[in-house]
């Protein structure tokens, strides 16, 4: 693909945040934060990670921001939904994830953003209530309020074009259903408020319906069935998804790829979280648990291919847990005790005790999804964008794909992306073409 394919940026991109609590919030005054010169957008590579081209000789290791066409953090406003009618500023303060020195700074500009009421139902997110939500008749009605609100906040912020990030709680865990084959199904399943059809479906829709390129960042169904699958590419729109890849199940696809390249076996992995935000309280729910359940475990099996190598991960035992622990707030604990075994079957145990900041891992992923997928829309790219895979724990797939969870592979998979898309070569180790001298002895 040329990079003459590529329409320019232009104007402002309106990100639209379904859930505007710790994750958005952060993600909404970090963005702020660095347009003032206050901070570092450590975390996105959109912002501070180069891009090699052509051979390394060759020295060109432009900024992925400088390299490809990417809307500039200025050209970037915010709008989004809450069950909770808190502004970005008392939202932010309420998930305690910023410190006072750092979001009163930003406090003028916070208080500028207010969620518009959310399409909510507390059947799928049994631990929210919020009082901020739409009433309608019919969930395919929901759907056209949420259509109204992306065209209202485009013409508001006089934004150009829009992306839209779903940064909500955890829903219920749901399996595709027969309202899910087909648009005409779903539809029509709306019409008649299925209970298969959940509040993050609605919100998905809605942005397809209206040319917005739509992010799952939760583990929950959204986008990932037929039916809308079908309308991203009809209306020739970018989805990807699903689950961000943040905290324990970052370091498993950065520990796995290196316990399988060198062979080392695996009999156990026990991870366990404790986390106190609203997403601990709403994952305290064994129905929601399932959902989140779901996408951890399955970052294993697909790393490991115990089916190649049966010797080394056949028996492997996986557990995951959450616990929700409110003292600790959005400084999640990751603990895993890893059994692996090595030379002649001698065991040895590795433990990982991960304190991290769920939503401070999160904000960065939320801006370069937002960048990426409209860079992806104005590249003439349509329905699922596996290259993207890089950020989810759960990567959204075409139908008889299987999923890479290989951090690194996945990484190289969406830096070559960017070269083509740009119309440079993709990288490989054979792109050094070498030439061995020759020597007399």
């Amino acid at each position: 693909m040329s990079i003459s394919t590529i329409s320019p940026h232009r104007g402002k991109l309106l990100v639209l945040l379904p859930g505007m609590g710790a994750v958005a919030t952060t993600f909404i005054a970090g963005v702020e934060a660095v347009r003032r010169g206050m901070a570092k957008p450590i975390g996105s590579l959109t912002q501070m990670q180069t891009i090699r081209l052509g051979k390394r000789s060759e020295n060109r290791n432009p900024l992925i921001r400088d390299f490809a066409d990417l809307a500039p953090l200025d050209d970037l406003v915010f709008a989004g939904w809450d069950v909770f009618p808190d502004d970005a500023y008392d939202a932010a303060k309420r998930a305690d994830v910023l410190d006072a020195r750092d979001l009163e700074p930003l406090a003028d500009f916070l208080h500028t953003i207010e969620p518009m009421p959310a399409a909510f139902e507390k059947t799928y997110a049994k631990r929210l209530d919020g009082a901020n939500v739409k009433k309608a008749a019919t969930k395919y009605d929901l759907a056209q309020m949420l259509r109204d609100d992306i065209r209202q906040k485009i013409d508001e912020t006089g934004a150009d074009r829009a992306v839209m990030v779903w940064c909500g709680s955890t829903e219920v865990y749901l399996r595709p259903a027969a309202c899910h084959m087909t648009l005409e199904a779903f539809e029509q399943g709306m019409k008649d408020n299925d209970p298969a059809i959940a509040p993050s479906q609605l919100y998905a829709y809605a942005a397809l319906m209206e040319g917005v390129p739509y992010a799952n960042g939760a583990p929950n169904l959204s986008a990932d069935f037929p039916a809308l699958e079908q309308l991203a590419l009809e209306r020739n729109v970018p989805i990807a998804g699903k689950d961000f890849k943040t905290g324990q199940t970052l370091m498993k696809t950065i520990l796995a790829p290196g316990f399988k390249t060198r062979m080392l076996g695996i009999q156990g992995w026990f991870s366990t979280n404790i986390l106190g935000n609203r997403d601990g309280e709403v994952l305290d729910d064994p129905d929601n648990f399932r959902s989140k359940e779901v996408t951890k475990a399955g970052v294993l099996g697909t790393i490991l291919q115990p089916e190649l190598y049966p010797d080394l991960y056949q028996d492997l035992y996986h557990k995951v847990r959450i616990n929700y622990y409110p003292p600790r707030g959005d400084a999640k604990e990751g603990w895993d005790n890893i059994d692996i075994f090595g030379w002649l079957g001698y065991p040895m145990q590795i433990k990982v005790d991960f304190l991290c900041r769920d939503s401070i891992l999160a904000a960065p992923i939320v801006l370069d999804l937002a960048l990426f997928l409209d860079l992806a829309r104005r590249a003439g790219k349509q329905g699922i964008q596996e290259w993207l895979s890089f950020y989810f724990k759960s990567p959204h797939v075409e139908q008889g794909h299987i999923q890479e969870h290989d951090i690194f592979i996945q990484h190289f998979r969406l830096k070559n992306t960017l070269r083509v898309m740009a119309g440079e070569e993709p990288v490989t180790h054979l792109s050094e073409n070498y030439e061995y001298e020759k020597y007399d002895h």
